[in-house]
């Protein structure tokens, strides 16, 4: 008896916590949107920081953030080993992307969102801000079925194959980067199409997993490993399959990641390795997307979208946030 009743408070704090985490993404996208399409990359993504940092230090939790915002663009950080929430709660691993895609909100461009992840310690990849290779397709799929390693070729065709279909159905997610021009043209080569996105890949990943809706089968290429491993939350919620190998590519790099507990510069990470055990994840749009409609300001009242992912029920939750005291998310 005392055992059930440990295991629902247990429950009952991480659907609340769900709610909460909610509140954390709703405050970074709508600091963030009050600079939509003013060109300012920079001061959006300290509004959002600044935001999320004080909504997170209100949480009942003893959280590390293990994926933080890095140095690469000489952005405002949420750094990597910072200590948040009261202190008076459960050790938690915390992940962060105040603001995924600065551009996108500076150019008030479709997709940028305000995201992170919370799961229990020990359970989110620790690693320093660099880029990660990925692949990543949706659920319903064998393990194995695409691989890192295997040729853009062979993951296109096996993923016709699966789906019983030619590979001109197949439309992969690539981001738009001229480090991508020859994974582009083998992709192309296969017959199979293309979604170039400028920003967002969270938001990218996550649309392989419900191909039906968006048209996107699976998502190749180098991102940003701090994304990576929100993504890889997510699909641990939603399902689906994701691989992704740090790019270590200087001492100065090797030296951080082994500080950091990673002893194989080359490692292949399965999605479990990247995410593990009750993970929660929460995004707000901040523009327009496919994901998530932006921030809404209105005479008295912000209105908000928000999805939160679980992974132990595997509930996604969609909140329209109606903010009637808008006063409340001045800085």
């Amino acid at each position: 008896m005392a055992d059930d009743f440990v295991g629902m408070v247990g429950s009952l704090v991480s659907r609340t916590m769900s709610l909460e985490l909610a509140r954390v993404t709703e405050r970074a996208a709508i600091a963030a949107a009050r600079l939509r399409g003013q060109g300012r990359e920079k001061e959006a993504d300290q509004a959002a920081v600044d935001a999320m940092r004080r909504e997170l230090n209100l949480l009942p939790i003893n959280g590390t953030v293990v994926i933080g915002e890095g140095e690469r663009d000489e952005a405002p950080m949420l750094f990597i080993g910072e200590q948040l929430g009261t202190g008076a709660g459960p050790q938690v691993d915390i992940a962060v992307d105040p603001l995924e895609g600065t551009t996108l909100c500076a150019k008030d461009m479709p997709g940028a969102i305000a995201v992170m992840a919370l799961a229990e310690h020990g359970s989110l990849l620790a690693a320093p801000d660099v880029y990660m290779q990925k692949i990543a397709i949706g659920p319903g799929y064998p393990q194995g079925l695409v691989d890192l390693d295997a040729s853009p070729a062979d993951n296109i065709a096996a993923l016709a194959r699966h789906k019983g279909c030619d590979p001109a159905e197949i439309t992969a997610i690539i981001l738009d980067r001229p480090r991508h021009m020859a994974l582009v043209a083998a992709v192309r080569e296969t017959g199979a199409g293309i979604r170039l996105i400028s920003d967002g890949d969270i938001a990218g990943i996550i649309h392989t997993t419900s191909p039906n809706e968006t048209g996107a089968d699976i998502y190749l290429g180098i991102g940003a490993a701090p994304e990576g491993v929100i993504a890889a939350g997510a699909l641990r919620c939603i399902g689906g399959h994701m691989q992704g190998r740090l790019i270590l590519d200087s001492h100065d790099k090797r030296e951080r990641a082994a500080r950091m507990g990673i002893t194989d510069p080359n490692r292949k990470y399965e999605l479990a390795d990247m995410a593990r055990g009750d993970v929660i994840v929460a995004a707000t749009g901040v523009t327009d997307g496919a994901l998530l409609q932006g921030v809404r300001f209105k005479p008295g009242m912000i209105v908000t979208e928000t999805v939160v992912y679980r992974s132990s029920t595997g509930t996604v939750r969609r909140i329209i946030g109606e903010h009637r005291r808008p006063e409340r998310f001045e800085a």
